[in-house]
């Protein structure tokens, strides 16, 4: 996603609920609790999965619609979360990969999935 899109997406969940008065609705534990809450329904499609289940979902397109749904939910709480608290979402993440390049450099961290403390 470059800089425009996620601001443009921002703008279209911003209007989507100003016209349905939403904002009353929005605060921060609220839009927490969707974002928790659309993960997990996005989780508990690969819950019990194996690698060869996971593939056929994804290849399925009846089946790939609706992880992209819930995806797309995931995404909106996000967004939404971060227009409604004042989050700039590529300063945000920046400042995070910053912080896990030290956590995790290369030369400890590469093909191993391990956290930091374990490196």
């Amino acid at each position: 996603m470059n800089e425009y899109l996620v601001s443009d997406l921002i703008k279209k969940i911003q209007s989507f609920c100003e016209e349905r008065d939403w904002n009353q609705f929005h605060n921060p534990k609220d839009l927490a609790i969707g974002i928790s809450t659309e993960s997990n329904e996005l989780l508990d499609l690969f819950r019990f999965k194996n690698e060869q289940d996971i593939k056929e979902i994804m290849e399925n397109p009846e089946t790939r619609v609706r992880v992209e749904e819930e995806f797309a939910d995931v995404l909106f709480f996000v967004l939404r979360f971060a227009e409604r608290n004042g989050i700039d979402v590529k300063e945000a993440l920046e400042m995070k990969i910053a912080k896990n390049a030290k956590k995790y450099p290369v030369e400890k961290a590469k093909g191993k999935n391990l956290k930091y403390d374990r490196l």
